[in-house]
């Protein structure tokens, strides 16, 4: 167990009003749900998820370590008398009274980010910019639905300085009951959608709220967001009026330079991740850290040691005949707005003398009644950034497949599978090969068969910025 424990366990079951069971710890080093990641001493609990059931993993959570199991009085009797359990009548409800719980303990700077793209990476450029400044903790991965957020929420050590949690959105509502758990004094919107207005209304008396003001819903949140308890709305973006204004930037193959104005004040820095789309999110992040207390200057310094996570850009070099290639990994996620910044991402990216862009696009899930329209319009993107070869994967992407002309159709399948064998038969050196869709589209199954069969190394540009 850590030197400071997260949770007492009085403290736990008084706060989601459980009754104890078997002989328990004085206190727990984490809380974890999944039984094959628990570390020793943590406390596992036993969510039943739209799959699985929690309940049926707790005894290879106890065989792994965990000091308890939280689990519900209807199922306790599928454990041994003598079990260290802390029963509640619902797991997820004790969660999210545990989170409560942590929250109200809580005195650092607290913030929360949402967005209809660029929500995560946003999150861990502010996580890595204000770890620099003080004990810090973040939501891990995109943990930021109604298990998620309780479950980040309940993770924070009470000891921190700056407190960061993902908002996301499922249904209509959510975000809202989210916001009112954070409870943050700065909360940050990457873009902005109607959606969003619900985010104010949980932000603390006396918060600030950061938006986008290059978004066609900037002028309705603006006046949204002018309500009582919200003292301070701070814009960013390339608008002559932002608060945090981009006044310069120099896109690299995967960095950029940025010269900004921030709540007044001229910075330059350079930027770990490629695309004017990061650019603009780090006006926000440095926007944030401001309002949360942390020094600005220090602040642009760390953001070139940011780099782009599996998923979101990571880069890799790919050993092929004669060569290397580059693999752009975009794989994790994909909607309109976050495809395109991709597209502009591969087209600034370097390639040899025979070397060609090549994106491999999987379907964007849940779009609606717009789908087929908003699939085939990635055509003029496509060809913006100069894109040679495009690989289509999935009934939907069919829609710019058929958009394409001859010359920039690589291969088209149903599935992740079946393009997988017509990519990897195309690739040679030189070439630089984006991949992106929704993460029901498994495009990540195309970037784990690049890097088995083109072993490689982390890729990075030496160019300086």
């Amino acid at each position: 167990m850590s030197a400071t424990p997260l949770w007492s366990t009085i403290a736990m079951a008084e706060a989601m009003r459980a009754s104890i069971n078997g002989a328990l710890p004085e206190a727990i080093s984490g809380l974890s749900i999944d039984s094959r990641t628990i570390a020793p001493g943590e406390a596992y609990f036993a969510i039943k998820g739209d799959v699985h059931d929690g309940h049926d993993f707790v005894a290879a959570a106890l065989k792994a370590g965990a000091a308890l199991a939280v689990v519900e009085a209807a199922q306790r009797d599928r454990f041994a008398s003598d079990a260290p359990l802390l029963v509640v009548d619902d797991v997820l409800a004790g969660l999210v009274a545990l989170a409560y719980a942590a929250r109200a303990r809580l005195h650092a700077q607290v913030i929360a980010i949402t967005g209809s793209v660029g929500k995560t990476s946003t999150k861990e450029a502010l996580r890595r910019v204000l770890d620099a400044q003080g004990p810090t903790h973040a939501s891990t991965a995109s943990f930021n639905n109604h298990w998620g957020v309780p479950l980040s929420l309940a993770r924070c050590p009470a000891s921190v300085r700056f407190a960061i949690f993902e908002i996301g959105m499922n249904h209509a509502g959510e975000i809202e009951t989210l916001v009112k758990m954070v409870r943050p004094q700065v909360a940050v919107i990457t873009t902005v959608e109607p959606v969003h207005l619900e985010f104010f209304a949980g932000i603390e008396p006396g918060g600030a709220v950061v938006l986008n003001r290059d978004n066609s819903q900037f002028s309705r949140l603006q006046k949204h967001a002018k309500k009582p308890g919200i003292s301070r709305i701070v814009s960013f973006g390339a608008d002559k009026e932002s608060d945090a204004r981009l006044l310069e930037v120099s896109l690299h193959a995967d960095r950029s330079a940025v010269h900004a104005n921030i709540l007044g004040l001229d910075v330059t820095y350079k930027l770990g991740m490629p695309g004017r789309h990061m650019a603009m999110n780090s006006l926000a992040v440095l926007a944030a850290a401001s309002l949360a207390g942390a020094d600005l200057a220090l602040a642009a310094l760390s953001l070139s040691q940011i780099e782009p996570a599996a998923g979101r850009g990571a880069r890799r070099a790919l050993e092929v005949a004669s060569g290397e290639a580059t693999l752009i990994d975009e794989s994790y996620n994909a909607n309109p707005a976050s495809m395109a910044a991709a597209l502009n991402v591969l087209g600034a990216a370097a390639i040899g003398p025979q070397g060609r862009r090549i994106a491999v696009l999987g379907d964007m899930l849940e779009l609606g009644p717009t789908s087929a329209m908003l699939h085939r319009g990635l055509v003029d993107a496509v060809k913006a950034n100069h894109i040679d070869l495009v690989y289509c994967c999935g009934p939907l992407m069919r829609n710019l497949w058929d958009a394409l002309s001859t010359g920039k159709r690589g291969g088209y399948a149903d599935s992740a599978d079946t393009l997988e064998s017509q990519l990897v038969g195309a690739i040679r050196a030189g070439d630089a090969i984006m991949v992106k869709g929704s993460l029901g589209s498994k495009m990540k199954t195309i970037v784990n068969a690049l890097e088995k069969r083109f072993p490689g190394k982390a890729a990075h540009d030496e160019a300086a910025v």
